[in-house]
């Protein structure tokens, strides 16, 4: 990908195949306004149709928050990114940035975050998607309900506890380095695999075994014709064989 200079957002590339987009708006908590939800939207767009981006991270800037909510409310939508998104929380992450953080594939945050879906205390119910897709990121619809209903403040434990998380560091840095960590290690596998695999997950969770089953049938059918699988193969028995320098090398998307 081009670099681009942004007004709202950082937009770097620290690992090979990694992305890292940062909110830059610390000096007002990082809220958004229509201008970010534009900005943010071309930088997708950008980087779904990059060869060379496999994997990205979403953080925001400034020790206190992730972002603390919306000034102006768009619609947001699933599918911008056939890549996985690292979402990694820290300090406020309310409204909207549940709105956020509940399309990502895999959240992360500091020990100090603080989380809400604040919609009812401002006399709405939260319309960007928090109510659609939280309920699917838990297991519990009486949690999804009891924090939606009272708009109370849910600290990294209990995020964790729940679910919502995957993992909780002690520092925004530590939260951040990890997420690189795990983009890292997600682009180095086969961008076929990792987008198919991505894709067969969203689909599973609307639909039956049954039609999941075929459509993965489907899916891999197609996959197969590409040379992804042969240059797994060929380094899992490099790496069985004690060969160094053998990491498969896969083809851009």
């Amino acid at each position: 990908m081009a670099q681009h200079t942004y007004q709202y957002f950082n937009v770097g590339f620290p690992q090979e195949y990694v992305a890292h987009v940062e909110v830059n708006r610390p000096e007002r908590l990082n809220a958004f306004i229509e201008a970010m939800w534009l900005e943010l939207r071309g930088i997708f767009d950008h980087l779904s149709t990059d060869p060379s981006t496999r994997a990205v991270v979403l953080s925001g800037a400034g020790p206190k928050a992730f972002t603390a909510g919306i000034d102006i409310q768009q619609l947001a939508q699933d599918g911008v990114l056939a890549d996985p998104v690292i979402c990694v929380l820290h300090g406020y992450t309310y409204g909207l940035g549940i709105d956020l953080c509940v399309c990502a594939d895999i959240r992360l945050c500091a020990s100090t975050t603080k989380f809400a879906v604040k919609e009812v205390d401002l006399g709405l119910a939260a319309d960007v998607g928090t109510l659609s897709r939280l309920p699917r990121c838990v297991g519990s619809s009486s949690w999804v309900k009891d924090v939606c209903l009272t708009a109370r403040t849910f600290d990294a434990d209990e995020a964790h506890h729940v679910g919502f998380v995957s993992g909780v560091f002690e520092s925004k840095d530590g939260a951040i380095e990890e997420g690189l960590r795990l983009a890292g290690l997600i682009s180095s596998k086969s961008p076929v695999a990792v987008q198919g695999t991505k894709e067969l997950l969203n689909h599973s969770r609307d639909h039956s075994v049954q039609d999941s089953l075929r459509f993965t049938a489907l899916w891999n059918s197609a996959a197969l014709q590409t040379r992804d699988l042969q240059h797994a193969m060929k380094g899992a028995v490099a790496v069985k064989q004690n060969k160094a320098g053998t990491r498969p090398r896969y083809e851009k998307l």
